[in-house]
């Protein structure tokens, strides 16, 4: 499994705001669907209220997430 970084921006009426998260995927898309989920979840924020600029793979060195780099680098 990859560690992904998908930044993005949620566009809701009431909420105007930047977003940066960092999953744990196979594929980008997957990725982006993930972040789609949590993302919606957690804010109530519909799909569409979502835009998403840069989906990039995330090396293990420069991973922010100190959760996901202990699982990534099995430490």
């Amino acid at each position: 499994m990859k560690v992904f970084r998908v930044t993005g921006q949620i566009r809701k009426p009431n909420l105007n705001t930047q977003f940066k998260k960092e999953v744990i995927a196979a594929k980008p898309e997957h990725a982006v669907e993930k972040v789609y989920a949590e993302i919606g979840s957690k804010h109530r924020v519909k799909r569409f209220y979502m835009k998403i600029f840069k989906v990039e793979e995330v090396p293990v060195e420069e991973i922010e997430n100190p959760i996901l780099k202990k699982m990534v680098a099995g430490e």
